[in-house]
């Protein structure tokens, strides 16, 4: 099979394996506006709105990382702890404006399409920046499918002890420890099953199942929060968290260091925003569209982190969880943990994929384009399913993403630190991919003469968000080398 030249013809390849000699042969060669089918670049018409991009965004979000936000303002204190997740949500919001502005190269109408952001920063700051980018951007995918991986099954096993507490009694005798590994095999399994969607823009209905999951276990959690605090009857804290005495000053600063790496972990998307935008159609410009879903997404999620975080943190102090759902025990109401559990595995089934498919797309483009010639690398097998389309089954597909979901499951067992692997995760993806690539971008797109006052204050805002980083990096790093001093692979138990 030859390859197409073009680079909306590489890039159909890649995002649907499917009918080569279309996308070959017909798509380059259709005319801007001239199909109702195809799209101005020859992909078939692209079908995303602002709230499908909206339950992307939401499914990445509202993840895992809403579960330390307690544990990260009892380290920050009610002063701090609040100021920062506003903080990090205007961050998060501004920057994702700029990088949705690079979408297009030149015309926001009409220009060169970007497909992924590795592609956006090759179209506007191009050299060594670009693989920079692409080595931060996979890498952090990875990290989070590890992530995710270590939360399910936290949540896999808080299910489990909560209903073998209620079993053994009101006094708890039985201490039910248990080990992590066969949950995160049991993860491991789905994850394998449901990497076989083949892209986004055949992802939207795990999204939407996700972001409602999302919201069901934060709901839990903040309801959990009101009653605690209803039923003791004092808003617990401080203005400046965590006192020392609990911690010793050292663990109070990188505690500190660390809860920045948590909340940021907690608001990080931009390393696949390109990836969502990709799926939106237009008009109205893609751009409008997904400044629209992040204002939205970005106000939902800082309402219910503000919520999580600071309910969270009135009920339990300084004694505030790592994780908030195991904050509560294990006894009444266990069913209801059980359904805010339950919610928090479903929900990050669906993250994992959204997180991975950009990484699943990047392996699958670049293995076509160097060996287009290989039938087990571009050749699909069209398998009938009774009363649906044809499924499109890829063996190269099959068997990297099954390789790959393996290996993140193995890494998973030998490194259970979710609260530390958490703020890394956040700490190493906020500022290059959040703030220092879409400034950048940004500055060379719009053409900002360098000293003019609006590049001094992008300059400002990224050096800013450096600091944060290295600090929150430095933390985590501390809590990550604190946890090995006790830990043995493969058989730490909960």
């Amino acid at each position: 099979m030859k390859m197409g030249d073009d680079g909306a013809g590489r890039n159909h390849l890649y995002n649907n394996h499917q009918v080569f000699d279309l996308s070959i042969d017909v798509l380059p060669h259709v005319p801007h506006g001239s199909s109702k089918c195809y799209d101005d670049d020859g992909r078939l018409k692209r079908s995303g709105t602002v709230w499908t991009a909206s339950a992307h965004i939401i499914t990445a979000v509202i993840g895992s990382g809403v579960l330390s936000l307690a544990w990260a303002t009892a380290q920050l204190g009610w002063v701090a702890g609040p100021i920062v997740m506003l903080m990090f949500s205007f961050v998060t919001y501004y920057t994702s404006a700029l990088l949705a502005a690079c979408y297009r190269s030149g015309d926001p109408v009409d220009g060169k399409r970007n497909y992924t952001y590795m592609d956006a920063v090759r179209s506007n700051l191009g050299g060594f920046k670009v693989k920079i980018c692409g080595w931060v951007q996979y890498l952090n995918l990875f990290g989070v499918a590890i992530g995710y991986t270590i939360a399910s099954s936290i949540s896999m096993m808080a299910i489990k002890r909560s209903n073998c507490f209620h079993a053994s009694g009101s006094g708890g005798k039985n201490p039910c420890h248990m080990n992590s590994n066969p949950y995160m095999i049991a993860f491991g399994v789905a994850e394998i099953i449901f990497s076989q969607i083949p892209d986004f823009d055949q992802l939207w209905w795990l999204s939407i199942v996700a972001a409602v999951m999302s919201f069901t276990y934060s709901t839990i959690g903040l309801g959990l929060g009101i009653a605690k605090v209803a039923e003791t009857g004092k808003i617990r804290g401080s203005l400046t968290g965590i006192s020392v005495g609990t911690v010793t000053q050292t663990q109070k600063i990188w505690r500190s260091f660390q809860a920045l790496g948590d909340i940021a972990f907690a608001y990080s998307y931009s390393l696949i925003l390109i990836e969502i935008q990709d799926t939106l159609r237009a008009p109205p410009a893609e751009s409008k569209t997904m400044k629209k879903a992040t204002m939205i997404s970005v106000a939902v999620t800082t309402f219910f982190y503000m919520l999580c975080g600071c309910m969270g943190y009135a009920a339990f102090g300084d004694l505030s969880s790592g994780n908030l759902l195991t904050g509560f025990g294990f006894y009444n109401p266990f069913w209801l943990l059980d359904i805010a559990n339950a919610a928090i595995v479903i929900h990050l089934v669906g993250a994992y994929q959204v997180y991975c498919q950009p990484l699943f797309a990047f392996v699958e483009k670049t293995a076509a384009e160097k060996f287009p010639d290989i039938d087990f690398i571009t050749k699909d097998i069209k398998i009938p399913i009774p009363g649906f389309r044809p499924y499109n089954l890829n063996l190269f597909r099959l068997v990297w993403r099954t390789v790959f979901v393996i290996i993140t499951t193995v890494i998973s067992m030998l490194l259970p630190f979710f609260n530390d692997i958490v703020g890394l995760l956040g700490a190493l993806g906020f500022w290059p991919l959040t703030v220092y690539f879409p400034v950048e971008m940004y500055i060379s797109q719009k053409k900002i003469l360098k000293w003019s006052t609006r590049w001094l204050c992008l300059q400002i805002l990224s050096i800013a968000c450096l600091i944060i980083t290295i600090a929150a990096a430095a933390g985590s790093i501390a809590g990550v080398v604190l946890d090995l001093k006790s830990f043995k692979p493969f058989s730490t138990a909960y």
